[in-house]
């Protein structure tokens, strides 16, 4: 059963807020890596992915690429029921299963490691030929980030993914417009990334992806075109307004009284019972 939109919104601000509070309880930065493809994520593991924890044959396969927005994917997980909520408290601790970037030894549950950047889409042209092979019928989703589209290893993917026709395959991008050091567009020279999939033999089309509604549309028409690989260029915000559009937010790591401001905000609780002090 499909979850109303309004209901993935509510869930988005409840799992950006438990975002916020393992940041400030893990010490740790990277906050708005996981604050932006918060709703594409909630929308993914609500209304669109098929996977059971067993990673049965014939379930669908998510990738984060950019690993080291990992804190979204970890909350979403416990809220899904893969692991006790109260090991989010755990996030960027010694020996803890949730490090701050994904290890599919700490965590079986993942698919792969991940928080090299540029390798994300090329595992998962791995996967789908070799799920070809075997006649698995499931899909292969990547969230990749803007920044790491700088990397030629993902458009080596790219043209892979279009040469053989992976239709199974859909990449998203948070495009956040914020990399380590700067700004994406000024970077990467204002060029528009749903052109420089369509070169390559991709479908692809731009949204907001801080738009429920938008992400749930653009997910019922994947793929968008038979024999082609899907890409979604996801233009995303990160859902609280002193953070948002902050290159400073990609590293800092929210005090108390900035973790006070993003809960009254947002007007949500973190999932797990978080430290004011920790």
């Amino acid at each position: 059963m499909k979850v109303p939109t309004e209901a993935l919104r509510s869930k988005a601000r409840q799992i950006r807020a438990t975002c916020i509070q393992m940041a400030h309880d893990g010490k740790e930065g990277h906050l708005s890596s996981a604050l932006s493809p918060v709703d594409i994520l909630v929308a993914l593991y609500w209304n669109w992915l098929h996977i059971t924890p067993t990673k049965a044959p014939g379930r669908d396969r998510f990738l984060l690429s950019k690993g080291h927005g990992c804190a979204s994917l970890y909350a979403i997980l416990a809220e899904k029921g893969v692991f006790p909520l109260s090991v989010l408290a755990t996030y960027n601790q010694e020996n803890s299963a949730l490090p701050n970037h994904p290890c599919v030894h700490a965590l079986p549950v993942l698919e792969t490691s991940s928080g090299s950047l540029g390798h994300g889409l090329g595992i998962a042209t791995g996967m789908v030929y070799g799920m070809r092979l075997k006649q698995d019928p499931g899909r292969v989703v990547v969230l990749l980030g803007d920044g790491e589209c700088n990397e030629g290893s993902v458009w080596e993917s790219a043209m892979f993914a279009a040469a053989h026709g992976m239709d199974r395959l859909l990449g998203i991008v948070d495009y956040n417009g914020i990399q380590a050091v700067g700004r994406s567009d000024e970077i990467m020279g204002h060029t528009r990334l749903e052109d420089k999939f369509r070169s390559f033999g991709w479908s692809a089309r731009a949204i907001d992806g801080s738009n429920m509604d938008e992400i749930v549309s653009a997910l019922s028409e994947v793929p968008f075109e038979t024999g082609k690989p899907t890409a979604i260029v996801a233009h995303t915000r990160a859902g609280v307004s002193f953070m948002n559009d902050d290159v400073l937010w990609h590293y800092r790591k929210p005090t108390d009284e900035e973790l006070r401001q993003a809960l009254q905000e947002l007007d949500v609780q973190s999932i797990y019972v978080g430290s004011p002090h920790a």
